[in-house]
This record gives structure tokens, C-alpha cells and sequence, in this order.
């Protein structure tokens, strides 16, 4: 088997070749390609994940290449971990919104636009090469905006499936509390990427019984401490929301910590300096521990299980994925991307069927969902109106007045990027 990732250098790669070799009897893989044009980073991490290999005993070959075309050539899967303009491009994305009050992130709100405007376009070109390289390779996409991202490669008819870690996340956390295996709890996960929420946690599959009441009223406190959010708001919700909802649910609370302390890309930035400058000690031949703290947990976890399924292999049977809703959620359109659980083989996912959603939480997909169409649109399009549109439909924007000054300081800050500006 040969698996191809592309933005092989970045400092998450470890991450994901400690978790291949650890998994391989789950994901076989034969030979693993670095993509990267970044050549001393991908050096640096190509050696390290070499070491990696070798020291747990992994057959399988690491080669490294900036040649695209040739690394996809004859790829059973190919994974995406892209960050189009750096961590400097991510510094704006979390800053020049909080000056008309709005959050600052790279993956919601204005900063998550700028991020799609940027990558969807170089994802749909690495696609295209995909696919005349390697047309029955699936694509696998963790690149941020997961959902809008997943949602260009589909529409573009490509074999594509987009993973995020919230959902493992929870469940590994879930496990521990609740004294069972990750592999005994099955969640009811329901949303967009990012915009998600846990309404069933179930121990032993999609029929276990759902013991999530008793898991809010023994744990809800340290739960909600893990969110950040209030346990009386847990408690009234009933459910678990993703850390993500911290935007939607304590807006300006948001806004006032994020103006008063450094942005996470700076913090990302002086992590990932460390991390190379300790890539580069030859005697480093397992995942430092300082890459718990970069971010993207059990991602390496997530990645093996979905490929491994994809290609007819061990995987679980059941996986939190992004992909097509086709009536999973009838108050969304079929074309939207959703975030949910699916079952997994070689034909793709399927989409488990979903209970009810309560409207506070529908209401708020299907006004994000909206906004998606738009942002995809500008990211395919272009057009300053188009982009403008997208950030009025955006609940953490909204006012006219707003979308105006941050559509052009979007436009402002991304020229480089942006085809068409």
C-alpha cells in the first residue's frame, strides 16, 4: 500500500507516521511519501519519521519529495494537511478581525473565510492531480476548513472524505471516564465541522444504550471545565457541544481574551521552531512530547482507522466523518457537508440515520451551512460581493457594517492569495 501526504512537512507529520507505525497491523502500509515544497522542513521531518519507523520495527519505506506529481503517482490514499501561507497567514486570520469586535480564528468567522479563500483553490489543483495520477485514490482532507474544503472536493467529483479529531477526542475522553475501551463507545454526533454536538454516547455501538444523562450528571462539571464553557449551560443544554461553540456561545467574552493575550498562531509558531530545531537532533527517533501541545490529538488514530477502512482493511465500521448529507439531516440540502457518523468501507461513507435535532441546534447548522455555500462560492468565484455576502450570512458577524470593513481587510491581507483581487 502506498499512502501520500501532502504538507508532509509539517510539524503534525510525527504524529501520524508514530500512529502508522503503531497501527500497521490496522494499515499495512508498504511505502509512505512526504510531500512538501518547504525542502529543509521536509528533510528535517522526513529524518524523523525515518527514525520513527525504524525504531518500532516498521517495514515499510519513507520517502521524501517537492515533486507532487510524482509523490501522488500510484497512491492508494492521499492524505491533506495543507496551510496555505504559513502560520503567518493564520497570524492574521486570529487578529484583524477582533478590530470591528468580531473573533479571530482560522477556521469560523472571518479568519476561517480568508483561510477558504486561500486553500480551496490549491486543494481542487492538488485534486485534479490526484486524480489523473491516481483515479481510484481517495483523498483524504484534514486541511481547515474541513467542511468547506470537503464540500469543493465533492462537488468537483473527487473521491474525498474530510476527518477532524474533535469526535476521537471525545470518545477517548468519554472512555476513560465512563471505565471502557475507545472502541466500546459509539457517539451520536451530529453537525458541521466545528460546529458540533455530542446528543448520545453509547457503549457497545449504534444500538448500546445511551449514557450520556448519567455521564453530564457524574462528570458535566469537569466537562464543561475542558470547554471552557459554563456547567450550568452544559447542564441546560443536555448535551456536549464542541469546544468550537465557545465562539457562538460566549462571543464577546471571546473577543475581550483573545485582545489580551498573544494569538495561538504565535504561540504555533514558537512551537513549531522548537520542534524543528528538535526534528533535527539524530538521536530523537520518537514523537516529542512537546507535540501534544501543537495540537491535532489522536489525529494520527482517526487517519489510520478511516484508510484502513476505505481500502477494505481493518478499520472500524463506524466513523465520525465529513461528507455529503443526502436527507441525513432533512432541514440542510443534500449537497451540504456534514459532520457525522457514518459507516465506512471501500464505497465511501454512509451516513448513520439521526434522531430528531433539537431547533436550537438545527437553527444554527442550517444558518452556518448557509454561510458555506456563500464562502464557497467566493472561494471558487471570487468577487469582492461574493465575499461580502458570505460574512453577512455568518451569525458571528452578521451587521452590514461589519462585513464590510472585514471584507476589505480580508482582501487586504490576502492579495497574494486571491486570484482574482
Amino acid at each position: 500500500m502506498k499512502l501520500t501526504v501532502v504538507g508532509g512537512g509539517s510539524t503534525y507529520t510525527p504524529e501520524l507516521v508514530d500512529g502508522f507505525a503503531r497501527l500497521r497491523d490496522t494499515l499495512p502500509i508498504g511505502e509512505l511519501v512526504l510531500v512538501d515544497p518547504a525542502a529543509e522542513r521536509l528533510d528535517l521531518v522526513g529524518g524523523l519519521a525515518r527514525r520513527i519507523f525504524a525504531r518500532q520495527g516498521h517495514p515499510g519505506r519513507i520517502t521524501t519529495t517537492a515533486d507532487l506529481d510524482a509523490g501522488v503517482e500510484g497512491a492508494d490514499a492521499v492524505l491533506l494537511q495543507l496551510r496555505v501561507g504559513g502560520q503567518a497567514a493564520r497570524q492574521q486570520d486570529e487578529t484583524w478581525p477582533l478590530e470591528c469586535g468580531c473573533v479571530g480564528q482560522e477556521t469560523t468567522g472571518a479568519g476561517g473565510l480568508a483561510k477558504a479563500l486561500r486553500t480551496v483553490p490549491v486543494v481542487l489543483d492538488i485534486a485534479e492531480r490526484v486524480r489523473r495520477a491516481s483515479p481510484d485514490a481517495w483523498i483524504v482532507d484534514f486541511t481547515n476548513p474541513v467542511g468547506i474544503v470537503t464540500r469543493a472536493l465533492l462537488s468537483a467529483g473527487h473521491r474525498a472524505v474530510g476527518l477532524c479529531n474533535v469526535a476521537i477526542g471525545f470518545q477517548r475522553r468519554f472512555a476513560a471516564l465512563l471505565g471502557v475501551t475507545p472502541a466500546e463507545v459509539h457517539l451520536d454526533h451530529v453537525g458541521l465541522n466545528h460546529l458540533t454536538w455530542e446528543t448520545g454516547v453509547r457503549v457497545g455501538g449504534p444500538e448500546g444504550k445511551d449514557v450520556l444523562p448519567e455521564l453530564l450528571a457524574a462528570h458535566g462539571e469537569s466537562i464543561a471545565a475542558d470547554l471552557r464553557l459554563p456547567h450550568t449551560l452544559v447542564d441546560r443544554l443536555g448535551v456536549v457541544p464542541s469546544y468550537y461553540l465557545r465562539y457562538f456561545y460566549a462571543h464577546d467574552a471571546v473577543v475581550r481574551e483573545l485582545r489580551e493575550k498573544p494569538s495561538r498562531a504565535a504561540e504555533v509558531a514558537a512551537m513549531e521552531a522548537e520542534l524543528l530545531r528538535m526534528y533535527g537532533d539524530p538521536a530523537l527517533d520518537e514523537k516529542p512530547a512537546l507535540l501534544a501541545k501543537r495540537g491535532g490529538a489522536y489525529y494520527s488514530e482517526a487517519a489510520v482507522d478511516l484508510v484502513a477502512a476505505l481500502l477494505g482493511g481493518a478499520g472500524s465500521p463506524y466513523q465520525v466523518v465529513n461528507t455529503l448529507n443526502r436527507g441525513t439531516l432533512p432541514f440542510l440540502p443534500d449537497d451540504a457537508v456534514i459532520e457525522t457518523q457514518a459507516a465506512v468501507g471501500p464505497g465511501g461513507p454512509v451516513p448513520l440515520p439521526v434522531p430528531a435535532v433539537d431547533p436550537l441546534f438545527a437553527g444554527l447548522m442550517a444558518n452556518v451551512t448557509a454561510y458555506e455555500d456563500l464562502a464557497l462560492g467566493a472561494a471558487l468565484h471570487g468577487g469582492r460581493d461574493r465575499v461580502f455576502k458570505a460574512l453577512l450570512a455568518h451569525p458571528l458577524i452578521g451587521q452590514y457594517e461589519n462585513a464590510d470593513a472585514l471584507t476589505d481587510r480580508l482582501v487586504a491581507h490576502n492579495r497574494e492569495h486571491l486570484a482574482w483581487a
